[in-house]
């Protein structure tokens, strides 16, 4: 489960930005999560819990925000939206593809207490 390991990353990055403004915690964070990004709802959900224990982070309010995913097809530049990494462009079956959006995972902001 990477989902833990991403947490845990989460939370190390929140602790290093409130350190740098010399404050106590975290009140809300907002993370972009895109629906290719290979992130499971569920695990992170289980795993947030005890990532965020005893940190900056655990009593904040979070938010997160799954981005759809979106394609534009190399061969007739129609942009569509898409589910898996291997869905085919529907206005001419081209398998090549470049992702516009999807593969986000951000965190979109902190407040900071």
């Amino acid at each position: 489960m990477h989902e833990l390991s991403i947490a845990l990353s989460i939370v190390d990055i929140a602790e290093k930005e409130v350190a740098k403004i010399k404050g106590e915690s975290v009140s809300d964070i907002e993370l972009e999560i895109g629906k290719l990004a290979g992130i499971e709802k569920e695990a992170l959900e289980f795993a947030w819990p005890e990532a965020i224990k005893n940190s900056v982070l655990s009593e904040a309010n979070r938010v997160i925000r799954w981005v759809e995913a979106e394609a534009i097809c190399n061969e007739c530049q129609k942009t569509y939206p898409i589910n898996d990494l291997y869905d085919i462009c529907p206005h001419c079956g081209s398998y090549f593809k470049g992702i516009n959006k999807g593969k986000e995972l951000k965190i979109k902001s902190l407040t900071i207490c």
